[in-house]
């Protein structure tokens, strides 16, 4: 596998993380899942208000099945061997007093990123993914210990690996849009 280069020293958990999709369909306990749902609870967010929200199906269960069915047959050819699917869902507003939370996105993205790092640091990897029915979920992403490429649809094993990502200059500007 390619070593991904930062163009200025950082933490490797950031490099570390990626998203595979070749999974081994462990199963994951209790202990392990919650861990994640653990660091992302720790996410900061507008007057702490905590907008995410997680369903979440283990493999071999009922709530899988339903799970499982949200997803276009695509994600459903490689999500299969997840040990975990979960819904990440956003609330819109705050708790407080019912008014609209524009951060709503931006802090559930946080909590999501947390629960990501926290799975590298277990030995597992999480997807999102989008390809799903929008009308009965938000987000679904799946959570699993890393598969073999070669297990994967042939359209699937070229994608599987690490991507780069934009050059600073593209995406930080001192003072203003440039």
């Amino acid at each position: 596998m390619v070593e991904r280069k930062t163009t200025y020293p950082i933490d490797e958990q950031f490099t570390s993380r990626w998203s595979p999709r070749a999974m081994t369909g462990e199963e994951l306990d209790d202990k392990q899942l919650l861990a994640l749902f653990e660091a992302a609870r720790w996410a900061p967010s507008s007057y702490n208000n905590q907008p995410w929200r997680f369903l979440y199906a283990k493999r071999n269960t009922k709530q899988w099945d339903d799970l499982f069915g949200l997803m276009v047959e695509f994600n459903q050819s490689w999500a299969k061997d997840a040990s975990a699917l979960v819904v990440v869902v956003s609330k819109k507003t705050f708790d407080f007093n019912g008014q609209p939370c524009v951060t709503h996105s931006f802090d559930t993205g946080a909590a999501w990123m947390s629960l990501a790092l926290q799975a590298t640091k277990q030995g597992l990897v999480t997807h999102g993914m989008q390809g799903f029915d929008y009308d009965k979920a938000k987000k679904v992403l799946a959570i699993g210990r890393q598969g073999k490429k070669e297990d994967l649809p042939k359209e699937l094993q070229e994608k599987e690996e690490l991507s780069d990502r934009k050059p600073l200059a593209e995406i930080a500007w001192e003072g203003g849009f440039k």
